[in-house]
Formats: C-alpha cells, structure tokens, sequence
C-alpha cells in the first residue's frame, strides 16, 4: 500500500521530507473505557434529517464512554525500532502530527518516511474518542479555548516566529473541547493502549507530556524511551521508584518572555537534575531562533524532527532485542 507523495513546500529536501509512503498496513481501534447506565431520563422527540420523521430517543440506557481512539501505520520496511505512540496537548487531537498548517509534512508521515511504525491517538474526550453525556455521566461542560487565548499561550506573537502565522486559522480549527477532570481516564486508556502494543516510544506534546512521564514511570517495560516537546508539567513522582525512561525534552523560544513557562521550565530542569537520562534541550541554544509552543507545526519543524530522530536512532533503548 503505498500513500502518494505530499507536494513538498520549498526548503523541503533530505531524509523524511517528501515522497511516497509505503505502507504493510494501516487500520485503527478503540482501547479503554467504561460502560454506565442511566436510568430515570425522560424521553423526547427530534428531527434528525431535514425532511425526515421525527424520532423519539429514549436516553435511558447503556452508554460506552471514556475509550481511547488510535489509528496504526506499519511501514514497509521497518528499521527494527520500537514502534511511535503520538500523544497530543490539551484542546487538540492527533491531527496535531499530520499535515501542518502551512500544508507541510508533518511528523507522523515524517517518521513514517524513516521506517518507524507508528500509532496516532485521539486520547480520551477528544476528536474520535467521543463524549460521554453531561452532566448525567460527565459533571462539568468542556472548556472550550477562544482564538486570542491559543494565539498568546502558544507564543505565538513575538515578530520572528517560526510558526506560519498567515495559517494560523487552521490551527484555531483543529482546536476542540477539552475536559478538566478526565485525567484519571485518560492515563488510563494510554497505558491500556501500551499494553495492546507492546515496547514503545512515546512521542509527546504539552499536556500529554504529563501523561507520558507518568506512564514512563509506572511501565518501564513498555515505554523506552520518550520525546517530549514543551511537556505543560512533571507529575510528582515516589521518589523511592526511580525514572528509567531515555527522555529528550525539547523547548521552544521566548519562554522569559512569558508570564507562565518559565515556571513550568524550572519544574523540567529540576527534573532533570534529578535523572541524568532526562535530556532537555532548549532549541535556541541550538541555533534555532523563533520556536512557538507548536513545535510540530513551526517552519523549521522538520529540522526539529531530525534532532529528534538522531537522538532516537542513537538510542540503544529504541531498539528492537531481534
């Protein structure tokens, strides 16, 4: 099964960058949640087509909520590395790794073009997950981020961004509510998702670098290794178990500049001080000017997806024993 190549944007040549892939397989699945029934709801009448019947919909019943969506692609001719689980940031969903804004490759056909195996998630509550009922099973409604928001917390503004502003509207649609108190849910759907798996790299974004660590943490066997950009947080961890995971942290610029990510960075270096296997590389110091919160989606984020790729290539950790 081979995938026609994407037009590539100027600039884009080498490794990763533009062709066609070819894939083994592809398909997708449903990890995780419950079912719980609701009784006592009264019943009512919609139109759900224009020029239909009306229907009745009794709403009393069993309803299947809090799984986890994944779509799987195996490449042709794997290069003997554990599989990537993309894992996306609060708001967003898996499309945060497919095309950019701009129409450029993103990292999923990236690593794809590089022979990894790759899984990509809509984690709980979020794109084909699905909803569960509010505030019959759900509690609390969805936060729901306006445009300005996304445009000042994803540092967005400063005059040299690398993020292609003139598309920004792409990235603002592909925002989608969120829930607040499902995190219990959605660590348990990934580490569901690791265990259908087997061994695999974590590749993750703002809040599901929390989700990341933890699961890092808690399953050493299962997570080798974990890239993480711009990871929102660090959980609290037993400081009687220790960290195991090969981990690179990577982060965007103008974080001083910002009233909240300094403080977030600190909790990130205190974290690596503390596990010398954390990695964290600031990308300015690397010569990359300009970065946003959107390390995937900025101009220059298929260079960042090289750093990324060497230093998993170099890993003997993201290698398959066979």
């Amino acid at each position: 099964m081979t995938a026609d190549a994407e037009t590539p944007s100027v600039g884009e040549a080498g490794p990763g960058r533009a062709g066609p892939i070819a894939l083994r397989e592809m398909g997708s699945f449903h990890v995780g949640g419950r079912v719980v029934r609701l009784e006592g709801q009264p019943a009512a009448e919609y139109l759900m087509a224009e020029g239909g019947q009306p229907v009745r919909i009794d709403p009393n019943g069993s309803y299947f909520v809090e799984q986890m969506y994944a779509q799987y692609f195996f490449v042709q001719d794997e290069g003997g590395h554990w599989p990537l689980l993309f894992w996306h940031g609060g708001g967003m969903s898996g499309a945060t790794w497919e095309t950019t804004p701009d129409g450029r490759s993103g990292w999923l056909h990236y690593f794809l073009r590089r022979g990894w195996d790759a899984y990509l998630c809509d984690a709980v509550e979020r794109g084909r997950s699905g909803f569960a009922p509010v505030p019959q099973v759900w509690p609390q409604g969805p936060v729901i981020q306006p445009a300005e928001s996304i445009h000042g917390r994803f540092r967005i503004d400063y005059p040299d961004t690398q993020f292609p502003r003139e598309h920004f509207d792409r990235l603002a649609r592909q925002m989608v509510p969120r829930w607040t108190h499902t995190d219990g849910a959605i660590m348990a759907a990934y580490l569901e998702l690791l265990e259908r798996t087997g061994p695999a790299i974590v590749v993750c974004h703002s809040q599901s670098g929390v989700f990341a660590l933890r699961a890092a943490h808690a399953r050493p066997d299962l997570v080798r290794a974990v890239v993480a950009l711009e990871p929102a947080s660090v959980p609290a961890f037993d400081p009687a178990v220790p960290y195991r995971a090969p981990t690179l942290v990577l982060m965007g610029d103008h974080i001083d500049e910002d009233p909240r990510w300094p403080r977030m960075r600190d909790r990130i270096q205190a974290f690596a001080a503390q596990w010398p296997q954390v990695e964290v590389v600031p990308l300015p110091a690397r010569g990359m000017k300009g970065n946003s919160h959107m390390l995937m989606m900025d101009r220059n984020s298929l260079e960042i997806a090289d750093l990324a790729h060497d230093w998993l290539a170099a890993l003997p950790a993201a290698r398959r024993a066979d």
